[in-house]
């Protein structure tokens, strides 16, 4: 119920598609009923189909019950299946195509390669048929040719995790194909990200908590929940951090949804170390680079807004010269070639600061800079907003770019220091 939710609420789905479902040990699954509003959903509509074909609920299962039970039945290790219409991946399948997650190493990792299953008549054993022999070849997600798509897990929340990060893959692609050709990652810089994002050395929990760690965490938590609804963030990508003191910073864990992430799951990194067993964001290296350098900065984040992330997978660059607001927060913003972060953190640090607080990481999401945790989420929707204004106005023609006087006179009004 709560993962239909949260697929409703970010249109991922309509009112009447889409369908989910579990698998427990003893063979029964639990699916969502047919023709009931996936928009108010509740706990007692979903229905349980046991292995001998019993029913028990108020309603009946999905008419697409059938492909459900294929796919358990040909990847036993499957136990949580998400099945939607979001319109990125709709896209694809209507064009019968799919997304190369070759974008992101995040998406690699997450999703690995899409498979793509012909199409066949809704709730009929021959699309059961067709999607459980693509699933036998080891895909994880799938496209449906004219339909949607088919994403399975170890449980429901690995299924939606990684349909949700296909979708904002596919996103991607298609907001950076209006800007230009897009640029995927090689087997090599997957693996350089795969092999660079180690954790820093752990040690015991530290004393008692300051009441201002605990301001601290609880601002972090705010922006990141407020971040995720934004779509800003992802459940499996971003990053937010913020200084206590020089040698001391909080930071999001890594493999946490965005989505749920509480108080005191920030992890505390100490002189480069971080309290043990919490495993600090793959970014936390970075964020110690930049706090060393900066001692203004009291707030990081590395996210993924998939209109500002599309500049990053093109070349097209990201002006900032469109409103006053935007060339006030923004400035002019960098862009690093991809393994920059991850190969030496210390010199990345040195092409950021407050003056210039934005970098488009290349195929890898954007980096902020604050000197609070409202001031470096701030920018962050007005980078978004910006790049989603710049990608908008590209049917209405060449934009231009306020002048040279006009960004001297919004320098001496508004960014003296």
């Amino acid at each position: 119920m709560q993962t239909m939710e949260r697929i409703y609420r970010y249109r991922m789905t309509t009112t009447s598609g889409g369908n989910l479902s579990i698998r427990e040990d003893n063979g029964d699954i639990w699916i969502t009923p047919a023709r009931v509003d996936k928009g108010s959903l509740k706990r007692d509509d979903i229905v349980c189909v046991h292995p001998n074909g019993k029913i028990e609920g108020p309603h009946k299962p999905s008419s697409e019950f059938p492909f459900h039970k294929a796919i358990y039945e040909s990847r036993p290790e499957i136990r949580g299946i998400v099945h939607a219409h979001p319109v990125a991946l709709v896209a694809f399948s209507i064009s019968r195509r799919v997304p190369d997650t070759r974008l992101f190493h995040q998406a690699r990792r997450v999703c690995g390669d899409v498979g793509f299953a012909p199409y066949a008549l809704p709730g009929s054993q021959a699309l059961g048929r067709n999607i459980a022999a693509t699933f036998a070849k080891g895909f994880h997600c799938v496209v449906l040719e004219n339909h949607g798509v088919v994403v399975g897990g170890d449980n429901l929340q690995d299924a939606f995790q990684r349909f949700e990060t296909l979708e904002f893959t596919a996103k991607t692609i298609i907001k950076a194909s209006l800007l230009g050709d897009v640029r995927y990652l090689s087997d090599e810089q997957v693996e350089l990200a795969r092999k660079s994002l180690a954790q820093p050395p752990a040690r015991k929990p530290p004393g008692a908590t300051t009441s201002n760690e605990k301001e601290l965490r609880r601002q972090l938590c705010e922006f990141v929940r407020r971040g995720y609804h934004q779509r800003l963030f992802i459940s499996t990508g971003g990053s937010f951090s913020a200084r206590l003191d020089n040698g001391t910073f909080l930071i999001t864990p890594t493999d946490a949804d965005r989505h749920t992430i509480d108080i005191e799951d920030f992890v505390l990194i100490r002189l480069g170390e971080s309290e043990s067993p919490r495993r600090p964001s793959r970014a936390a290296r970075l964020h110690h680079a930049i706090y060393a350098r900066h001692p203004k900065v009291n707030a990081v984040l590395n996210a993924f807004p998939v209109n500002a992330t599309a500049f990053g997978v093109t070349q097209a660059p990201l002006e900032t010269r469109t409103i006053p607001e935007s060339y006030i927060f923004l400035r002019d913003v960098r862009r690093v070639p991809f393994g920059g972060q991850f190969r030496e953190p210390e010199s990345l640090a040195t092409l950021v600061s407050l003056r210039q607080p934005i970098a488009i990481l290349e195929n890898d999401g954007v980096l902020v800079l604050g000197a609070s945790v409202l001031d470096a989420f701030d920018r962050l929707e007005v980078l978004e907003s910006t790049a989603e204004a710049l990608i908008n106005s590209r049917p209405l023609g060449e934009v231009k770019p306020m002048s040279d006087a006009v960004i001297d006179e919004l320098t001496a009004a508004f960014l003296k220091d």
